[in-house]
């Protein structure tokens, strides 16, 4: 399938059905001025280069993801994760929020597409900090979410990087 090269993702898919589209922006874009270091490929956490290996196909009103088998070996499966904090609930401490492979740089923003988000459902709160967030719980390789995300981990608890 070709790849179309369009800056809006949601005018491609309309302009071009079942083809192979670009998806949000990757992995995201660490932006050179941010005062937070970009992430490190750490042994025993899952690589934001693996997430964001996923690709997609415009389907009527929706994108299919295809996910690489490496990705799809990690469904169901307990993981280690890192990124900057999204919270999604109000609070200094978060049980649903989303990890990013790269720091927010607008509040209005999304910094990545679905395949450099992970939503995280925390067994118990995590105080939310601009910092690299690192946790361990089961990871879900998702087909068909409703929200459109690729990824959720669950019974998610910090984790030591």
């Amino acid at each position: 399938a070709a790849t179309v090269a369009a800056a809006d993702p949601a005018q491609a898919q309309a302009s071009s059905p079942g083809t192979a589209i670009p998806m949000g922006s990757g992995p995201g874009y660490h932006d050179p001025r941010s005062p937070f270091k970009p992430l490190q490929e750490l042994e025993g956490v899952v690589s934001w280069k693996l997430l964001s290996s996923v690709t997609v196909k415009a389907d009527k009103s929706k994108v299919i993801p295809t996910f690489p088998s490496g990705v799809l070996a990690l469904d169901k499966r307990t993981v280690k994760i890192q990124g900057f904090m999204m919270p999604l609930e109000p609070g200094d401490k978060q049980s649903h929020f989303l990890l990013s492979s790269v720091p927010t740089s607008c509040s209005f923003c999304v910094p990545a597409g679905p395949e450099g988000l992970v939503e995280v459902r925390s067994k118990t709160p995590v105080r939310y900090t601009l910092e690299v967030v690192t946790v361990e719980g089961q990871m879900a390789v998702l087909n068909d979410d409703p929200y459109g995300m690729f990824y959720r981990v669950t019974q998610a608890v910090p984790a030591a990087r």
